[in-house]
C-alpha cells in the first residue's frame, strides 16, 4: 500500500499501470511515533485524521521567500521537525501521513480476521487472517530450519540441463524472476486483445547500469553485491569455496543479461518495446530454449500469441543457454536459478535470510532499521490478496459524500482539459479533433471495483508463510495468464483500494484514484477549494494529463498504439517536451547525479499539465463567494491552492535512496515536482507577486508549456 508519486501513463510493456504518481511500493506506511516495537504488537487502534480546514502553516519555512524556493518556504518547517525514521528510506507529509492511517487500519482488519469469532464476515477473512499470521510466526518460520527452501533448491539440483523450460515456469509461477519475464498485456495496436508478453528480467541488481558503469562507486557496490550473493549461498549451506565462486558466476551471467538489456529511457517508448512476432518468431530468437515445455508447465500451451518486448535480450538469453559452464560442481544455468530463488523467497524465510537481504538493501536505500514485522506481513498480505483485504477497508473509509465530490472533481478537471483543447495554439485542427475524441473516452474508477476479485482457488494455511508467498504468487500468475485470447475485461484494477496512490492507463485510456488517496490531507470535505484542487485536484489533472504525455499521446482513445497526430503538431510537441527534458537535466539530485530530463520527462509533463489544469477548474469555482472560508484569510484563494500543492510533497529523503531513484524512477524528486512546474507557471508568479528576476520564474524565452 505505500506509494510516494502519483501514477503515470500505463506503458509498460506487461500491461500494468507503469508509473503510479508515486514511485516505490504501494503499501502504507508507518507513521514515526508508531516505529518502535519492545514487545508483542499490541491491538492497533486507527489512527485520527487531522484535517486540515486551510494551509497547514506549522509546515512552512516562512524565513524563505516564496519567490526564491517555494518548495522550502512550503515544507521547509516540516522537513526541519521530521527526521525519516530509522527503517525508511524516505518520509512524505502527505503520502506517509496517509498511509500509516492505512496500514494501521488493515493490521486491526488482520489481526480481527485471524481471530474465529470474526471469521465469515467477509468472503476471504480466515485466509487473510491464516495469510498474516503465517508471516507474524515469526518463532515457527526459524523453528523449520529453511526446510521449504532446502526442498526447492533440491528439486533444482534433481534435474538436467534438458528440463530448463519445467524448471523456470515454475520458479515463476513461484514468483521468482529469472532470465526474463512471462504474463499477458493488452495488445497495443489492438486492445480490444490480451496476449502473451516475453520481457526482459532476471537481474539481482536494480538496474542494468548497475553493472555497466565504470565508476568507483558503481565497481564498489557491484563488489558488495558479489558479497551479498556469496553469503546468501551459505546461508543455503553451500561452502564458503563454492559459495564465492557461484557468487562470481553469477555476477558473470547477470552482467551478460545487463548488457542485452534496454535502458530505462528506451523502454518507456511504446514503439521499442512492440513487436508481435508470435510464439514461432520467439522460437525463431531463441532456439535452445524450450518454449513448447515452458508453456505446458505454466498450465498454458495454447498460447501463440506473444508480444516479445525486447527481441535482441531473448538472442543474448539463447546464447547464453547455449555456451552455458559448470560452476563448483553446478551448470550455470542451475547456480543462477538457485540463487533467483534465494533472493525471491529470502523475505520469507528465517531471519538468518531476513537480515542479510535487509542488510544489502539498506545499502542501495540507506535504512538503518528494518521495517517492524507486522509491518512487513500487512504489506505482504495486500500484496498477495489485495482486493480481498480491500474490501472491509473501503467500508471504514470512504464515504459516500466524499466519493461523489471527488466524481465531481474529476468532471471539472476534465472540462479545464476540453477548454485548453480547444484553444491550444500549436494544436491543428484534424489533431485538436482526435484529442478531443480521446479526452470524450476517457474511463475513471474511483474508490475501489464494482466487482471484487474471486480468491477461491488460491489455498491459504497458517503452516508454511514461504509455501503460502509462493502459491499465492501462483494464483496471480495464472490468473494474469488465462486472460490470453478472453475477452478483454475492462473493470479491473491495477492497484488495490487502500494504495495511496493513482494512475493512468494508456491501453485502456482510463484513470483510477483508489480509495486510499482519496483521504486528508489529499481530501477532505471541509478543507477549501484552494487545498482540495492544489493537493488532489493536481493529482487528478497529473494523470489526464499522462494520456497526452510523450508516451500517453501514442495511443489513441480506443488504447491503441496509433499515430494520430499531423507531422505538424507532433513536431511542436517534440519542441515543447524538448524544454521539459532540457529544464530537469539541469537539476542536481545529490553529489554529482542529476535528474534524467528523459527518463522523468512523461511525469514531468504530467505535473505541468496537472498544475495547469486544476488550477484552471479550482478558479472556476471562485465565483462562488462562500468557496473559501474565514479561517483561509492569511492567505488568497490562489496562494491557498499553490501551498496546497506544494505541501502534498513534503518530504526527506535519504542520498542512497536519492541515487537509487534517480537511476530507475520515471519520477524527479519531489522538490522538482514542485518548483519545476511553478517555475513555469505565470498564475504560481502573480499569486505571490513574484518578480521577472525571481529564481522561481522562468525566463520567458526558456519557459516551457506543453498542455
Amino acid at each position: 500500500m505505500r506509494t510516494l508519486v502519483v501514477a503515470a501513463v500505463l506503458l509498460s510493456a506487461c500491461g500494468a499501470p507503469a508509473e503510479p504518481i508515486v514511485p516505490g511500493p504501494t503499501t502504507a506506511r508507518p507513521s514515526v511515533t508508531t516505529l518502535v516495537e519492545t514487545g508483542p504488537p499490541a491491538q492497533p487502534v486507527a489512527v485520527a485524521a487531522p484535517v486540515l480546514t486551510s494551509v497547514d502553516e506549522s509546515a512552512l519555512d516562512p524565513s524563505v521567500a516564496p519567490c526564491d524556493d517555494f518548495y522550502a518556504y512550503a515544507c521547509g518547517g516540516w522537513m526541519k521537525a521530521t527526521p525519516i525514521p530509522d527503517d525508511e528510506s524516505d518520509w512524505m507529509r502527505s503520502f506517509d501521513l496517509i498511509a500509516e492511517r492505512n496500514e494501521l487500519l488493515l493490521r486491526k482488519i488482520l489481526e480481527e480476521d485471524g481471530s474465529p469469532s470474526t471469521q465469515g464476515k467477509e468472503p476471504y477473512a480466515k485466509a487473510l487472517g491464516d495469510f498474516y499470521a503465517s508471516c507474524m510466526d515469526e518463532k515457527k518460520i526459524d523453528d523449520s530450519g529453511d526446510r521449504a527452501l532446502k526442498e526447492a533448491l533440491a528439486k533444482l539440483d534433481g534435474n538436467d540441463s534438458a528440463s530448463i523450460g519445467a524448471i523456470l515456469a515454475q520458479l515463476h509461477d513461484g514468483g521468482t524472476s529469472a532470465f526474463f519475464n512471462f504474463t499477458s498485456t493488452q495488445d497495443f495496436k489492438d486492445a480490444t486483445q490480451v496476449i502473451g508478453l516475453a520481457e526482459q528480467g532476471g537481474l539481482g541488481l536494480p538496474e542494468r547500469d548497475y553493472y555497466l558503469k565504470t565508476d568507483a562507486k558503481s565497481k564498489a557496490l557491484r563488489d558488495k553485491y558479489q558479497e551479498h550473493v556469496e553469503r546468501m549461498f551459505v546461508l543455503a549451506g553451500d561452502k564458503p569455496e563454492a559459495a564465492k565462486e557461484m557468487a562470481l558466476g553469477i555476477m558473470k551471467t547477470e552482467t551478460r543479461l545487463a548488457r542485452a538489456s534496454m535502458t530505462k529511457v528506451d523502454l518507456r517508448n511504446p514503439q521499442k518495446i512492440y513487436h508481435r512476432i508470435e510464439l514461432d518468431g520467439l522460437k525463431k530468437l531463441a532456439p535452445a530454449f524450450p518454449w513448447d515445455a515452458y508453456l505446458k508447465e505454466r498450465g498454458f500451451p495454447g498460447i501463440t500469441a506473444i508480444n516479445v518486448a525486447e527481441p535482441d535480450f531473448f538472442k543474448a538469453v539463447d546464447a547464453s543457454l547455449q555456451g552455458l559452464t559448470g560452476v563448483a560442481g553446478h551448470s550455470e544455468w542451475r547456480v543462477y536459478l538457485r540463487w533467483h530463488l534465494i533472493k525471491s523467497s529470502a523475505r520469507t524465510l528465517s531471519s538468518r535470510f531476513v537480515d542479510e537481504d535487509f542488510r544489502f538493501r539498506s545499502i542501495l536505500n540507506g535504512a538503518a532499521k528494518i521495517l517492524p514485522r507486522w509491518k512487513r506481513c500487512v504489506r505482504a498480505t495486500d500484496s498477495a490478496m489485495g482486493e480481498a483485504l480491500g474490501r472491509p477497508f473501503v467500508k471504514l473509509t470512504l464515504g459516500t459524500e466524499g466519493k461523489e465530490r471527488v466524481r465531481a472533481m474529476i468532471a471539472e478537471i476534465e472540462s479545464a482539459m476540453k477548454t485548453n483543447l480547444e484553444h491550444l495554439a500549436f494544436m491543428d485542427d484534424p489533431t485538436r479533433a482526435r484529442a478531443l475524441e480521446k479526452l470524450r473516452m476517457i474511463a475513471n474508477k474511483i474508490g475501489f471495483p464494482d466487482t471484487w476479485r474471486n480468491y477461491d482457488a488460491l489455498t491459504v494455511d497458517r503452516g508454511s508463510y514461504f509455501e503460502n508467498a509462493r502459491r499465492a504468487s501462483a494464483f496471480e500468475e495464472r490468473r494474469l495468464l488465462a486472460k490470453v485470447g478472453k475477452p478483454l475485461d475492462r473493470t479491473e484494477w491495477g492497484m488495490t483500494p487502500p494504495m495511496v496512490n493513482a494512475y493512468y492507463d494508456a491501453s485502456l485510456n482510463e484513470m483510477v484514484f483508489p480509495a486510499g488517496i482519496l483521504q486528508a490531507p489529499f481530501y477532505a470535505n471541509q478543507a477549501t477549494n484552494g487545498v482540495n484542487y492544489g493537493a488532489i485536484g493536481m493529482v487528478m489533472g497529473h494523470e489526464l494529463t499522462h494520456g497526452f504525455d510523450d508516451e500517453g499521446r501514442q495511443f489513441d482513445g480506443h488504447g491503441n498504439l496509433t499515430d494520430w497526430w499531423t507531422r505538424t503538431a507532433s513536431d511542436e510537441f517534440k519542441k515543447r517536451a524538448a524544454c521539459v527534458t532540457s529544464q530537469f537535466d539541469g537539476y542536481v539530485v545529490v553529489d554529482d547525479v542529476h535528474v534524467n530530463g528523459k527518463l522523468t520527462l512523461g511525469e514531468n509533463i504530467a505535473d505541468l499539465g496537472g498544475i495547469k489544469l486544476a488550477f484552471r477548474a479550482f478558479k472556476d469555482t471562485l465565483a462562488d463567494a462562500k468557496a473559501e472560508s474565514a479561517p483561509a484569510a492569511k492567505f488568497t484563494p490562489e496562494q491557498q491552492f499553490f501551498l496546497g500543492f506544494a505541501q502534498g510533497w513534503c518530504g526527506n529523503i535519504r542520498k542512497e535512496e536519492a541515487r537509487l531513484r534517480a537511476a530507475t524512477d520515471a519520477h524527479a524528486p519531489p522538490r522538482y515536482r514542485v518548483i519545476g512546474p511553478l517555475s513555469n507557471t505565470p498564475e504560481f508568479a502573480e499569486a505571490f507577486s513574484c518578480k521577472a528576476s525571481s529564481p522561481m520564474v522562468r525566463p520567458a524565452n526558456k519557459r516551457c508549456d506543453v498542455w
